[in-house]
């Protein structure tokens, strides 16, 4: 009999620990302290983070509490989950694919499992703060936007260069490819850089330009402007 009660009490405990571990794991917590989530750039206007999920990985819950933007990097298949709800379905990404979801009533919380095959990779950026005075004129045709941001995709075969266009509020430019990117100003002043898939830069300022793709394979840059 004593046996028995031992046994029913270490499985108790076991079964108490287990649920204290899930309980803990399962706590939602900020975006930026998030594991998967590594903070590249912080600033008073954005947060950005470069998301890594191995095959088969799941990040924590965790709380988004401002409009975002999200811009992909690989190709791999995921799922998501809010709080509290079943998990949703699978769904394809792929390099340059850019998405800008608004915030709602309330902070979004929810996880993110990577399917696979591969390693799911993302740029997250969450807007902090807009400019004062904003901006009704967008630069270019418009990829998608969130009350915060437009977004502005380039896809740029070799040798092909943008339109000349002005951005009059900070901005974020991204490269989804690999590829010799060269910019040039309306005076014809140019300057190329050897960019690679999640290079970055931001700029807080004003500033008007073309992109040119000097490689030899097709490239694709993506610009981030607050609104």
């Amino acid at each position: 009999m004593k046996s028995l009660v031992l046994s029913v009490m270490f499985l108790v405990s076991v079964s108490l620990l287990a649920a204290q571990n899930n309980s803990t794991e399962q706590a939602p917590m900020p975006v930026d302290q998030e594991p998967h989530h590594a903070v590249v750039l912080k600033n008073d206007s954005v947060i950005v983070m470069h998301v890594v999920i191995p095959e088969g990985g799941t990040t924590f819950y965790h709380i988004h509490a401002h409009d975002r933007a999200a811009v992909e990097l690989s190709t791999a298949t995921i799922s998501q989950q809010n709080l509290h709800e079943p998990e949703g379905p699978a769904t394809p990404t792929k390099p340059g694919d850019v998405s800008a979801p608004t915030l709602g009533a309330a902070p979004t919380i929810h996880r993110v499992h990577n399917l696979g095959p591969g390693t799911f990779e993302v740029l997250d950026v969450e807007f902090l703060q807009r400019p004062k005075n904003p901006i009704s004129e967008a630069a270019a045709p418009v990829a998608v936007q969130n009350p915060s941001a437009r977004i502005y995709k380039w896809v740029l075969a070799p040798g092909a260069s943008s339109p000349m266009h002005s951005h009059t509020h900070p901005y974020l430019i991204l490269a989804v490819t690999a590829m010799p990117l060269k910019m040039t100003a309306p005076d014809g002043q140019s300057m190329t850089h050897e960019v690679k898939a999640g290079d970055f830069h931001w700029i807080d300022g004003k500033a008007t330009h073309s992109l040119t793709n000097e490689g030899t394979a097709v490239g694709q840059i993506v610009e981030i402007e607050l609104k």
